[in-house]
């Protein structure tokens, strides 16, 4: 029997796109659950979710906020014996995850990477240079043989979590932390290239330029935790 696949999913005011992007991932993958943690969206969004009638979608409506506890809600409500994570306003990069599976016999976790070659980034001038230098700053702490730590599209086997589980608290700067565990812990890692596209309008990282930089300082923060964390 085929593996089952399991992608988490996060949503905050994403009414505009966010049936496409479910729509996408069941139409490209076979035997696949989505699991949909949705932050108290308030634009339509929830309204959508509750539409889709399928046995294999199920969605987690909260009152709070964050990245990370999201993707840990959406983690312990998995079944797949692979697990994985998109972005949900950006369906145009599902067809990677069919690459991605097969590149899962012979590997642990495998990225999607802009920075390996083929792949790039399409996003504002801004988000670029603050993307690579926090990039070039991971590889200089936590060590190169990782590209891109931030990108955070990824699928893995199931069995990695005995290896190393998120440490769910911050932005995308967990992922970080649980990549350079694993590392540790010998996971075989795998970075496929993808181009980032252009930012999407009303982007929740780029909502003000105070919440912009308050979580780049919170991701150098983290870094320098996660080097000198010693479980």
């Amino acid at each position: 029997m085929d593996k089952k696949t399991s992608i988490i999913l996060s949503t905050y005011n994403e009414a505009f796109i966010i049936k496409t992007s479910i729509d996408k991932i069941f139409s490209t993958l076979d035997n696949v659950e989505i699991i949909l943690v949705d932050d108290n969206s308030v634009d339509g969004t929830l309204e959508i979710l509750k539409t889709i009638n399928n046995k294999n979608f199920k969605f987690y409506s909260r009152k709070s906020r964050g990245l990370a506890s999201a993707f840990l809600l959406g983690l312990i409500n998995t079944n797949g014996d692979y697990i994985g994570w998109t972005d949900s306003n950006m369906p145009q990069l599902t067809h990677h995850f069919n690459e991605m599976i097969k590149k899962l016999e012979t590997h642990d976790i495998v990225l999607l990477s802009r920075y390996v070659d083929g792949g790039g980034d399409q996003r504002s001038v801004m988000r670029i240079f603050s993307s690579k230098f926090i990039n070039f700053f991971c590889r200089l702490i936590l060590g190169g043989e990782i590209k891109d730590y931030t990108s955070s599209i990824f699928l893995m086997r199931k069995e990695v979590l005995k290896f190393g589980v998120p440490i769910a608290y911050g932005h995308g700067e967990f992922f970080i932390e649980f990549l350079y565990k694993i590392k540790k812990n010998g996971m075989k890692i795998c970075e496929l290239p993808y181009v980032q596209p252009p930012d999407q309008e009303g982007s929740k990282t780029t909502s003000s330029f105070f919440r912009f930089f308050s979580l780049g300082f919170s991701y150098f923060i983290r870094i320098f935790i996660t080097r000198f964390r010693k479980n």
